[in-house]
């Protein structure tokens, strides 16, 4: 059965926030470290990235992390990351360029998976319709309207589909409204599912506790992608990896490796 050949987790950055941004009505008070994640895909027919984190310039320019990061406070902390987390940073550590990214699948458009497209200008982004739409019409804090414009190669998808030969995309709204997550056989381990944000932690699916933040607030929507990935899971024999769980992520080979 075709399959991706290898699978990169990348630690674009870190950040802290309240857990209740993670878990449905559980958490206040208490504060998680939480990795923020990319994820580079190596097929025969080519490269994928499954998000691309944060805008480094936002960040590394005091002038603009105070213009659009200070007011997600007291929630959520100004995400750091380094000049080495940055995309073009791990490519080049493989031998790679941008220009060896032959498609970027966005899960979502908050910041800290969009933001990282900047260094990769003139790439295919698909991303769900549904997800662009609500997005234009504003009420998310957690998109920057500038990272709308940062691709003019966006691919709209309106349904699950097959990315490239054993990877496919699932469709997993609730916490936005068109997350998408991916479904990804390997050579030799099992079938793993990268659940974006429709899981962020260990916690949201072996509990079954709906994202803390979803689209006006359909919680209900997101508890069913999490049963739904679960189930699918459960089906592929596959692993769900969480995707701003620090405990989990400890447990990756350390970059260069990866899991084939």
């Amino acid at each position: 059965m075709p399959h991706a050949l290898k699978v990169w987790p990348l630690l674009t950055g870190t950040i802290r926030y309240e857990k209740t941004s993670s878990t449905y009505n559980r958490g206040h008070g208490q504060w998680i470290d939480a990795p923020i994640l990319a994820y580079l895909i190596e097929t025969n027919q080519g490269r994928i990235l499954y998000d691309v984190g944060c805008d480094y310039r936002k960040l590394s320019d005091p002038v603009r992390c105070q213009q659009f990061f200070v007011g997600m406070s007291p929630m959520i902390e100004t995400p750091q990351m380094k000049v080495e987390q940055r995309i073009p940073h791990y490519l080049g550590q493989l031998g790679l360029t941008t220009a060896d990214i032959d498609l970027i699948l966005i899960g979502h458009l908050h910041f800290d998976h969009v933001g990282g497209l900047c260094d990769l200008p003139g790439c295919e982004v698909h991303l769900h319709q549904a997800e662009l739409t609500a997005a234009r019409a504003g009420g998310d804090s957690g998109i920057f309207t500038d990272e709308l414009l940062q691709s003019d190669h966006w691919r709209l998808q309106h349904e699950e589909y097959e990315l490239a030969p054993g990877i496919q995309v699932l469709t997993t709204p609730g916490h936005t409204a068109g997350h998408l997550s991916l479904l990804i056989e390997l050579p030799k381990s099992q079938p793993i599912i990268l659940c974006g944000d429709a899981a962020d932690l260990s916690e949201n699916l072996t509990d079954e506790i709906a994202p803390g933040c979803c689209w006006q607030d359909n919680f209900a929507q997101g508890l069913a992608s999490i049963r739904k990935l679960k189930s699918i899971a459960l089906s592929e024999r596959a692993d769900l990896w969480p995707n701003h769980d620090m405990v989990f992520f400890n447990q990756f080979p350390i970059f260069p490796a990866g899991y084939e």
